[in-house]
């Protein structure tokens, strides 16, 4: 037994140094040859009458896949996919919720005219169904956008190479190339884009794409960030550059959510998920002409429209229970104006309030309905509402004692805070484990508490 133990000492140890001595690059290498090797075979049974055609693929790699050049290229498509977005869903989200709200109306009248009771009315009218409709306008519009954008990138070969450019980084994290995909697949929807992790082979690395999307902004989170960053960010500036401002502004918390996820699949990889990383050999397609069809029915049918199904199966029970606490009263107040003073501690705490924070968990279903349930709140009202007007909002935040610090934490609140209601089903229908379900809520959760604490301590000791 002794010296059998002594063999596989010497032998795993005799392993060590000759990997030391090979270099952590010996895969890559090994690749590199196989496919010089190939290109030599090629030169020698291969000949090419008349002038060669010009090698348009390998000349767009060598700028698209550039050491120097691949990176800014890839925050610059993205700041332009993301303005695009925030641009182009404005008015479609506008004329939605006019559309909805005026649908309301009507259905109000028309339940009044049955002799329906205030509460059936209120519960259903201005609860239920408005819920649905904030979802659906606020929802529906970016990823009409968005989810076309990012299809028809993958569709003419670009999101390769930005696995390619990401996948040094990846490794470095313990993790698989492949997540750059999924995290793209996440600005739209986090629920998706813990399904499109079925893309990575290996379980171990798949689970770390999955437990660390949610610090993707998703479509639910955007209105919020925008408004914050337009409200308290851009409106320091000259008008002429608030629109920039506001997406630059953004594009820096989209930034700081994927220095996140780079950073916790390192202490994933490192802790709880330790293990040997796979290689990940990606032979780069060809480009090739977008199809249209292909595009609009991967984008719209399979993603866009999946996705608000599941969306709006949660958000209809999130309306009802904001519309309870707002009408249901215990004594002289409402539950919502209870739950809010005994929030209110913790929330300060954290750099907010008590209101801010039950937005926060009534909208676990989905987060589209933070911002009119604060309003709602903040105005005592009894139904979720929206304003207009940024002046009318921002004058509604300083008015309940927001501060420039209460936006900054509410901002990385929103970043690192819990999954929605629909991607956690999601995590549990992928992992099929509870374990691993819980801790995909825990761990974003936790360090949203930790972050948040530490700016608003660092602020108040500042002041």
């Amino acid at each position: 037994m002794n010296e059998s133990s002594n063999v596989a000492d010497k032998l795993l140890n005799d392993v060590r140094l000759l990997r030391q001595k090979l270099g952590s690059d010996l895969h890559d290498r090994l690749a590199g040859a196989l496919y010089h090797r190939a290109a030599q075979v090629s030169a020698v049974g291969v000949h090419v009458t008349g002038r060669p055609a010009v090698d348009w693929d390998l000349g767009a790699d060598k700028i698209l896949t550039s050491r120097w050049l691949g990176f800014p290229i890839m925050i610059f498509a993205l700041m332009a996919i993301l303005w695009l977005t925030i641009q182009g869903a404005n008015v479609p989200s506008g004329l939605l919720a006019d559309f909805f709200f005026w649908l309301e109306g009507h259905l109000e009248t028309g339940m009044k005219a049955i002799g329906s009771p205030w509460w059936l009315t209120g519960f259903l009218v201005n609860g239920v169904y408005r819920g649905l409709a904030w979802v659906i306008s606020v929802m529906l519009p970016p990823m009409a956008i968005f989810f076309p954008i990012f299809t028809f990138l993958e569709d003419i070969g670009y999101l390769p190479r930005v696995s390619f450019n990401l996948d040094r980084l990846f490794r470095w994290c313990g993790a698989n190339g492949k997540q750059s995909l999924t995290m793209g697949m996440g600005f739209g929807c986090n629920a998706a884009g813990v399904t499109s992790c079925r893309i990575i082979d290996s379980p171990r690395e798949r689970l770390i794409a999955i437990l660390t999307n949610n610090f993707m902004l998703c479509n639910g989170r955007w209105p919020t960030i925008i408004l914050l960053a337009t409200v308290f960010v851009a409106a320091s500036f000259n008008p002429a550059w608030s629109g920039i401002v506001a997406t630059a502004t953004v594009v820096a918390v989209t930034l700081i959510g994927v220095a996140v996820t780079f950073a916790m699949s390192k202490f994933l990889s490192s802790t709880v998920l330790k293990g040997e990383p796979s290689h990940f050999f990606l032979e780069l397609p060809p480009y090739r002409k977008p199809n249209l069809l292909r595009i609009f029915h991967r984008s719209l049918i399979d993603r866009t429209i999946y996705v608000l199904g599941r969306a709006c199966v949660t958000a209809a029970p999130a309306g009802a229970v904001i519309w309870l606490l707002g009408n249901i009263n215990a004594g002289d107040q409402s539950l919502m104006a209870y739950a809010i003073s005994w929030l209110n501690p913790i929330g300060q705490f954290l750099g907010m309030d008590g209101v801010i924070l039950l937005a926060y968990i009534v909208a676990i279903p989905a987060n589209e309905i933070i911002v009119p349930t604060m309003i709602m709140a903040y105005m005592a009202g009894t139904r979720m509402t929206e304003l207009d007007d940024m002046g009318e909002l921002a004058t509604l935040f300083h008015n309940n004692g927001w501060t420039f610090t209460t936006a900054i934490c509410m901002m990385l609140f929103s970043l690192l805070h819990y999954p929605c209601a629909t991607t956690t089903w999601t995590i549990y229908r992928e992992t099929g484990s509870v374990k691993w379900t819980i801790w995909s809520n825990l761990m974003p959760l936790i360090l949203a508490v930790v972050v948040c604490a530490s700016v608003a301590q660092l602020s108040r000791w500042l002041n």
